[in-house]
């Protein structure tokens, strides 16, 4: 029962969920290339799956022992964790005598997830009861109504449990054939948050009132401002005092190279040295078009200035990004100031 509760609240407030772990440091986790993507699904296992679709379909392969609550399926035996590896992908997963909610970054806090965590399987929990509340006392009665229960709310929001690799395309194709929400950003995330649903949960359990949940919002659309900001501006100091300076040296150092050939009547380096000069070049402009858009157009919302940042800032970073990676897949190792990708994932 309390198992079915939390996959209901995880399928109804998904949007809750996603966007307490929105923050900018998290976009570039959840729907990039490391776990957990951003689509909120739960994994349970295949034991525990199976368990869920007896139920749903209306009883047990097995016979059902004495003394247990006639619910379709034996009372759920201990739950060993799954043999399989592919819950470390999942954002919401069953490990044997828990749920883990892998999604929070490692730089967040937990109180804010716990919150919205805590809510809504309360509200999860207070709708089963209310449910049961309304059924017949007598032992028979009650059991099938807690089996027509279960039933009801695993039909309704079994779509969420995924026990395959979250990894894969083929999985946020069938997510998106589910209906499950995919906010890949954070202003995404805090956009569907801030609707009148999740006012009403907070407010109905008395955990937030409307403008108290209004005016979190406005500081966490304020504080991914700042953190774009700061990232924003650390790329362009970071590619015009340690990235450009070393790729003019070595461009300096290939032109008295050709040079030197040429007056010995031989030729060579030219190739490298117009491939570094066309990568300067776009270093030098993606720098220009960075530094034009950092700054904020005035009198814009906090939710359309992360927008703007969105939209308009990263797009520029990416491209300068870019730039400098590829310079330093051609520039002298002896020259350039910053550990590369080679020494960071490879040398120890």
């Amino acid at each position: 029962m309390f198992c079915a509760a939390v996959i209901r609240a995880v399928d109804l407030h998904a949007v809750m969920l996603r966007g307490a772990v929105a923050h900018a440091g998290n976009d570039h986790r959840l729907g990039a290339n490391e776990a957990p993507p951003a689509i909120i699904s739960v994994f349970v296992g295949e034991q525990l799956a199976e368990v869920f679709e007896q139920l749903v379909a209306g009883g047990s392969r097995r016979s059902k022992k004495a003394g247990t609550l006639a619910v379709g399926v034996d009372t759920l035996p201990p739950l060993p964790k799954d043999a399989t590896d592919r819950n470390r992908t999942s954002p919401f997963a069953f490990t044997g005598n828990r749920f883990e909610f892998r999604a929070v970054g490692s730089s967040q806090s937990i109180a804010g997830p716990q919150v919205v965590l805590n809510t809504i399987v309360a509200e999860s929990l207070d709708y089963m009861a209310a449910e049961l509340e309304k059924a017949p006392k007598q032992p028979a009665k009650f059991n099938e109504a807690v089996q027509k229960l279960l039933q009801k709310v695993l039909k309704e929001h079994g779509r969420v449990i995924f026990n395959g690799d979250n990894y894969s395309q083929e999985w946020h194709d069938e997510a998106a054939r589910r209906g499950l929400p995919n906010t890949r950003t954070t202003p995404e995330a805090l956009d569907a948050m801030a609707c009148d649903a999740t006012f009403q949960v907070f407010e109905a359990y008395n955990v937030l009132s409307r403008r108290e949940a209004e005016s979190r919002f406005e500081i966490y659309r304020e504080k991914y401002v700042k953190d774009v900001l700061i990232e924003a501006r650390l790329c362009l100091t970071m590619a015009r005092t340690m990235i450009f300076p070393a790729g003019v040296k070595y461009q300096k150092l290939l032109s008295q190279t050709a040079a030197d050939l040429a007056a010995l009547g031989k030729s060579g380096c030219t190739t490298t040295l117009d491939e570094v000069n066309g990568l300067l070049a776009n270093l030098q402009k993606a720098m220009l078009e960075l530094e034009s858009v950092i700054q904020i157009p005035a009198k814009l919302s906090a939710a359309r200035e992360c927008r703007y940042l969105l939209d308009t800032v990263i797009p520029m970073m990416n491209a300068l990004r870019k730039e400098a990676d590829a310079l330093e897949h051609i520039c002298s190792d002896e020259l350039w100031p910053l550990p590369t990708y080679q020494e960071m994932l490879f040398i120890r």
